[in-house]
């Protein structure tokens, strides 16, 4: 399991997987990857006021948390994200589930579902879609 995914709790504020800050530096990553520390904070900076070593607190912990990599370029340290943002969401979702099945499989399936036909209703049809694909895998399988 990732690093930053065994500090993650559904109970924290808001239910982030991130802080705001940190938040707001992945997306810079995520959108312009490679960058110095400078460079992320002056992109962090158009949309918030932070201080710069703030932001190179933050890119330190986002390391230490295994999302961000930091490599020494030329002109100091350089920092990418380890994942897509949509690498990202699916291991957050599926930690989430899988903490949400532990409490009750059958009223997180229920409710699951009724919040699925109340938000989009058409997505209905694809879990439904989904449900059979992966039953006919497990029964080949068998």
């Amino acid at each position: 399991m990732k690093s930053f995914l065994k500090s993650f709790r559904i109970g924290k504020a808001g239910g982030e997987a991130l802080g705001p800050l940190e938040g707001a530096v992945m997306e810079v990553l995520w959108h312009r990857d490679c960058l110095t520390g400078r460079e992320v904070y002056r992109e962090v900076l158009r949309a918030k006021k932070v201080a710069y070593t703030t932001v190179l607190t933050v890119l330190e912990r986002l390391v230490n948390k295994g999302l961000v990599k930091k490599e020494r370029g030329e002109d100091g340290y350089i920092f990418s994200a380890l994942y897509s943002k949509e690498e990202f969401q699916r291991m957050v979702s599926r930690e989430v589930l899988k903490g949400v099945l532990e409490l009750s499989q059958s009223t997180a399936i229920v409710n699951f579902v009724d919040i699925l036909a109340e938000e989009d209703p058409g997505e209905l049809e694809r879990l439904r879609r989904l449900v059979e694909e992966k039953s006919r895998e497990l029964g080949k399988k068998s």
